[in-house]
């Protein structure tokens, strides 16, 4: 089988393309090779796809196509055109790169599937032996390709997070769907535009369907939400909940601990983690330090309490049932005599309604808080991003759970 018969065979060129000639140059380690289309075939237009004769060709183009063992493979095209009589001059298409690619479609998705592999823009660089912009061209085309067939997908549950994208209080404003652990889409700062930026692109379809949104207590994102999915409950995380309840502990503790100090006793020092733990994530050594510290009667021992207590809420399953629980809750932790807690406490009931809506849908932000974990790795990695595009794209190459490999294949 001759050069020409063998790449044929390998590119699955289908007549009339054909190799027209291949080179093989041993000392760059590199295989070129020609494919064209004969002058006397007829092509169809890319628009209505009706046949016509070639019109002329355009300049060489030139695209990465998968290595033909160690050596680097280059495909040459003068791409044919057509004229037709109802969309003008038209270049046909080709069957091994989609519009405006230097890649094959096979290289690209090899490339795809190197950066998800490596998790890491430099490595893969080395091992595809690109360019860092030719590396990011594939991902930006990627995910732009991803979010076109994402099109009108069924959202349920959304999670809206922020994270940091900056030094200085940057901040980007990231958006889940929590039922399929993917990123649906990020946009800077943290602001209500921000979110509602997001929120305007979802198609009027997929918005009605969205039952829940599960946020912290920032009020911009609640405006948003509540202008543009009026239908939708918004659910207080419950972990940002614990979080408040678990800094108003910290306080107490740090007040006492100043103030056992003064008076010469060290009872609760170096003890922060303990009351900051889940109890039933203690050692032996932190559950008996635990109960020498309860029979001291002390006023962390109570907010710790008062914390642990609230978080029997989360199991009831009745609206009813746990309203009338938080009321005794509340009667407690505002008559505890412990600011801090008495504080939350409050805040707490302003966002009642807000935070009861979790005994209905059963949400939390943990998928978002688990997505930012891998956000902040892709940032590591990357060792910071040049701008928010970058970023974003990054985010959504990685964590969008997008469709992104091209559809030609040769």
């Amino acid at each position: 089988m001759q050069d020409k018969e063998l790449y044929q065979q390998l590119l699955g060129l289908k007549q009339p393309w054909r190799v027209s000639e291949v080179e093989v140059d041993f000392e760059v380690h590199k295989v070129d090779l020609w494919v064209e289309w004969p002058k006397e075939e007829q092509a169809s237009c890319p628009e209505c796809k009706k046949q016509h004769i070639i019109y002329d060709h355009r300049g060489e183009r030139q695209w990465r196509h998968l290595d033909t063992m160690q050596f680097q493979t280059i495909l040459h095209c003068r791409i044919p055109r057509v004229k037709c009589l109802e969309h003008g001059v038209k270049s046909i298409e080709v069957p091994w790169a989609g519009k405006k690619s230097q890649f094959t479609a096979l290289f690209e998705r090899l490339a795809i599937d190197v950066l998800l592999g490596c998790q890491n823009q430099t490595k893969a660089m080395e091992l595809l032996k690109l360019s860092w912009y030719e590396v990011h061209h594939i991902q930006e085309k990627a995910v732009q390709r991803g979010l076109e067939r994402r099109g009108k997908a069924k959202v349920k549950h959304l999670g809206i997070d922020e994270k940091s994208f900056l030094k200085g209080h940057r901040y980007a404003t990231v958006v889940s769907d929590l039922d399929q652990s993917r990123v649906l889409d990020v946009a800077k700062d943290r602001k209500e535009e921000s979110l509602s930026g997001i929120i305007n692109k979802m198609p009027e379809e997929q918005r009605a369907k969205i039952a829940a949104v599960a946020m912290d207590m920032w009020e911009p994102y609640m405006n948003a939400v509540r202008a543009l999915l009026p239908e939708a409950d918004i659910v207080h995380d419950k972990f940002h909940i614990s979080k408040h309840l678990s800094e108003a502990v910290d306080k107490v503790r740090k007040t006492e601990n100043r103030a056992l100090l003064k008076a010469g006793a060290e009872d609760l020092k170096g003890t922060k983690y303990l009351w900051l733990t889940n109890p039933g994530k203690w050692t032996k050594e932190q559950k008996g330090l635990f109960k020498e510290l309860q029979d001291k009667g002390l006023k962390v021992g109570r907010a710790w309490a008062i914390k642990e207590m609230f978080s029997d809420l989360w199991g009831y399953r009745y609206e009813k049932v746990a309203r009338n629980f938080f009321r005794k809750w509340y009667w407690w932790a505002t008559h505890s005599r412990l600011k801090p807690i008495a504080n939350v406490s409050k805040m707490i009931k302003r966002h009642l309604e807000n935070i009861l809506t979790y005994l209905k849908h059963r949400i939390t932000n943990a998928v978002a808080e688990g997505l930012n974990s891998k956000i902040q790795q892709i940032k590591s990695a990357a060792r910071g991003f040049r701008n928010f595009k970058n970023y974003r794209t990054a985010i959504l190459f990685y964590c969008g759970k997008l469709d992104m490999y091209p559809q030609k294949t040769l």
